[in-house]
């Protein structure tokens, strides 16, 4: 009895020591060892070893590893082979920096139960003797502060997506990516390191080529960011690569023709604006949006029901079967897709700016540039109200216009941008963003700003420049969600990537991202308001202004 007694003993203490590991949770802890180690550990990020193949090497034996034990004896030889990592005493700093932590988290390093102490150890003794010198995988562009990118990754110009290394390369470089150096990691709707278990068995084991490329698609849709979406070539192949020649916008689930890009071609399918679309191929908008929106990036609603429309109406075929509703009558009937080249999109000249009825400036932000402000400011200047229409994306004009709508100078952002020598965290740049200048001649009428879903990043932050003069009033619907810079770079060949890589919010700290510029006066358009040709939010701006100047 005391022998089977020491027996059972014997086996449950090997038992808890002998934790089984999964697949999953063995590349899951090695993505993020692999990509800490790139950020963190003094001998590889200064760029002395050749990383990715270093990656190769490890993940033959993680494949071996069964255990928990086995699976952080591998990691610590790993570490060991990369040389010593000194210990530091750092220097404190005489000025105080203002951290932004929501991001930060390393807290993995010792709260993982794969992780063997002497691991954790090892892991958090390199985060606290972290490299001090230049990063070699990611700097600031041209010397700067704010705006990142990522360098010295090798290309692979003959990567194909049958190699499970390159894939799961792939993988490892873009969601260490987003865990570092991704602003808003905190806003997104789903959690950094889920997404990462959920998408690794279609890159260690896609069931096709498709099942690969898409899935890199759809874990750049998960940063639920309006700049964020991977880019292919085969997008095309598996949507096709061929349009229809209107503009739609998603209402009540509808799809409604707003605007023509080519009269000719949209004439010859007898398309025409205030057409409402509700099926395409027998299957209704809504059933196409639920079917697609993992494909379709946007940091809200209306940014992803604007983005949505190539994976409603874009095909291989030259034409395609719609139902739609016409004058209170539905009919079904065939309409033509064209490649985009064969669209010849037409952009008719738009008027830079004009006096409405009642004495109103109305600006298009989308038409004039800076150049064109002393001309703007001498035939407007005398106008009871002005609107600026910020519903596309203006040209560099938003200093030069605060400078002559302000009496002094304002407040109106806060810019949040990485630190590179602590990679996870945030800091928040010492000066704020100001606009505006002392000038005792400012415009004194009204001001509107016109905002909508179209109006994204840089259009964003000049609708905040704008609101800090007097007088000024927003008015539109939900802007786009995404105000800081975009970057793109490429992922691995054949597949570029983007993401807003610095933050930018409103001087009290409070954020623009996913939630946009929040309009004073809320107006969407109706259905029935494009069918009858009308601009319905510039209507209410000029409704707006009239009535408070009588």
């Amino acid at each position: 009895m005391k022998k089977i007694f020491l027996l059972v003993l014997v086996l449950l203490f090997q038992y808890s020591f002998s934790k089984p590991i999964n697949e999953t949770q063995k590349l899951a802890a090695t993505c993020k060892i692999w990509g800490f180690l790139k950020y963190y550990h003094p001998n590889v990020a200064d760029g002395s070893k050749n990383w990715d193949e270093q990656l190769f090497q490890v993940l033959s034996k993680v494949e071996e590893a069964q255990s928990a034990e086995a699976f952080s004896l591998v990691i610590e030889n790993w570490i060991t082979s990369l040389g010593e990592v000194k210990d530091y005493k750092t220097s404190k700093s005489t000025s105080k920096i203002d951290y932004f932590d929501k991001n930060f988290d390393l807290s993995w390093i010792s709260k993982n139960d794969l992780f063997s102490k002497s691991l954790s150890k090892k892991l958090k003794f390199i985060e606290e003797n972290r490299i001090q010198g230049k990063q070699h995988f990611v700097d600031y562009v041209n010397g700067g502060s704010m705006s990142l990118e990522f360098i010295n990754e090798i290309k692979y110009p003959d990567f194909k997506w049958t190699d499970k290394n390159l894939r799961l390369l792939a993988l490892f470089r873009y969601w260490n990516y987003i865990e570092y150096f991704f602003p808003y990691k905190y806003q997104m709707d789903q959690n950094w390191d889920k997404t990462l278990i959920e998408f690794l068995s279609r890159f260690d084991n896609p069931e096709s080529e498709k099942d690969f490329v898409l899935a890199m698609r759809e874990i750049s849709i998960k940063l639920n960011d309006t700049h964020a979406s991977t880019q292919m070539s085969q997008l095309f192949d598996y949507f096709g690569d061929k349009f229809i020649p209107a503009d739609v916008k998603i209402i009540d689930e509808k799809a409604v023709v707003v605007k023509l890009k080519n009269d000719s071609l949209a004439k010859i399918s007898d398309i025409k604006i205030g057409d409402v679309i509700t099926k395409v191929e027998g299957k209704t908008i809504a059933e196409i949006l639920k079917e697609n929106r993992k494909y379709v990036e946007g940091s809200n609603e209306p940014s992803v029901l604007r983005n949505a429309y190539w994976t409603i109406f874009n095909g291989k075929s030259d034409s395609f079967e719609i139902e739609f509703t016409r004058q209170d009558k539905t009919e079904v009937k065939l309409i033509n897709r064209y490649k985009y080249k064969d669209l010849k999109i037409q952009f008719p000249d738009e008027e830079k700016w004009k006096i409405l009825e009642g004495n109103i400036g109305y600006v298009n932000f989308d038409a004039f540039e800076a150049k064109d402000v002393p001309n703007l400011i001498s035939e407007l200047k005398n106008t009871n109200a002005i609107i600026f229409d910020d519903r596309k994306r203006p040209h560099d004009v938003m200093y030069a216009i605060s400078d002559w709508l302000n009496p002094e100078q304002k407040e109106f952002a806060r810019l949040l941008y990485p630190d590179l020598t602590y990679p996870g965290r945030f800091i928040w740049k010492a000066d704020i963003e100001k606009c505006g200048k002392s000038n005792p001649d400012y415009y004194k009428g009204k001001v509107v700003v016109l905002i909508d879903e179209n109006a994204i990043s840089h259009a964003e932050y000049t609708a905040m420049a704008l609101k800090t003069a007097p007088k000024t009033t927003v008015i539109g619907s939900q802007t786009g969600g995404a105000d800081g810079g975009n970057y793109r770079f490429s992922l691995i060949k054949g597949f570029g990537s983007s993401f807003t890589c610095y933050g930018v919010f409103y001087p009290n700290k409070k954020e623009t991202q996913r939630i946009g510029i929040v309009p004073d006066i809320e107006v969407k358009p109706t259905i029935l308001g494009i069918q009858q040709g009308k601009d319905e939010i510039l209507e209410r701006a000029i409704n707006f202004l009239k009535k408070i100047n009588n």
